[in-house]
């Protein structure tokens, strides 16, 4: 049987934490960054911990991580 493949673009936007969940970065922090206040664009570049509902879908994206 052939390796699976794992998802480049997952791959990029995930990581794995140590007590097995999965870390991810927020959106909205690339443009239109001046009508946005200094709290909130300093809470956007904080890690987020993926959602259980989601965490399935993310091992399988990525299945040697």
């Amino acid at each position: 049987m052939s390796k699976m493949k794992t998802n480049r673009g997952a791959a990029k936007r995930f990581s794995k934490t140590g007590k097995g969940g999965y870390k991810r970065s927020q959106s909205h922090l690339n443009h239109i960054l001046t009508k946005k206040k200094s709290k909130r664009k300093r809470q956007l570049g904080m890690t987020q911990q993926v959602a259980e509902a989601d965490v399935k879908s993310v091992k399988r994206l990525l299945p040697y991580s």
